[in-house]
């Protein structure tokens, strides 16, 4: 099966790090979204998002698991190379999987090389606070850009007890807070903050000096992430509240494949104009 190439649309300049670090100053709003192929990359190449995530996400929504640890690095740059190859405007960022960066400094170095090497990505994202810092600074100093993330964690299912809002009360505010700080200090270029009360996420984005992206954090973030199929409506059954979808694809897909389906059954195609002679 073949397809014609698409016609070049109009480019952009590149994002970059100091790019999105113009628009924290500027307070200019940034758009992320997930993209896990080059047919979707395509489609991004053609909006104004500003980052993407080949987000370990991908565990859930491209391969049918229940979380994100069973996500490999070669799962990663299988997907994350897919989108990079198409992938033009956007910054393009890729996470490292469970167990791949948690565990020694060299193996961490050796892991993010063959990730950014295989795949042509700016920069890597991670998960967690304090405990982590050793290894960002140490990526940092290798030259990769880190983007950091807090919150709900989902690399950290089991130890957080499941999909809930994290940060509530004083003192888990105030780790968030110090955790935030402390991955600035170690060299993320920005960070993710995932189901965070509102408050809390606005006092974090306005402590910190790199731009603060959110999901399910409130209006204040210097910018917000979704999954891409969850904005687009392709699961009817994922209705969290932070989510807000912006089509029914769901509806349109089914409705486009049972009207193909019904019109090979009843021989009404292929038709003439869509035969060669």
């Amino acid at each position: 099966m073949s397809r014609i190439a698409d016609s070049q649309t109009p480019r952009r300049k590149k994002e970059s790090v100091l790019s999105l670090q113009k628009k924290k100053v500027t307070g200019e709003k940034i758009s992320m979204t997930t993209c896990y192929d080059a047919t979707f990359a395509k489609l991004i190449n053609k909006s104004s998002i500003d980052m993407v995530l080949v987000g370990d996400s991908l565990g859930n929504v491209m391969m049918g698991h229940k979380n994100t640890l069973k996500v490999t690095v070669d799962d990663m740059i299988t997907y994350g190379a897919s989108v990079a190859r198409s992938l033009d405007q956007a910054f393009l960022v890729i996470d490292m999987p469970f167990m791949s960066y948690n565990i020694t400094t060299e193996k961490t170095l050796e892991n993010a090389h063959k990730i950014i090497s295989s795949t042509g990505a700016q920069a890597l994202k991670l998960e967690g606070g304090r405990a982590i810092c050793s290894q960002v600074s140490a990526l940092v100093s290798a030259g990769i850009p880190v983007m950091g993330h807090l919150g709900l964690t989902p690399q950290s299912i089991n130890t957080i007890g499941g999909y809930k809002v994290q940060g509530r009360g004083n003192e888990a505010a105030q780790r968030m807070l110090e955790d935030a700080k402390a991955l600035e200090n170690a060299g993320v270029f920005s960070l993710v903050l995932e189901m965070v009360p509102a408050d809390l996420a606005r006092d974090i984005a306005k402590s910190l000096k790199i731009p603060v992206i959110g999901i399910g954090a409130g209006p204040s973030c210097d910018g917000q992430v979704l999954v891409l199929q969850d904005l687009l409506g392709m699961d009817d059954g994922f209705e969290p509240k932070f989510l807000k979808t912006y089509a029914r694809l769901s509806e349109m897909i089914v409705t486009a494949l049972n009207t193909y389906s019904d019109e090979v059954k009843d021989n009404s195609f292929p038709t003439k104009d869509h035969s060669f002679q």
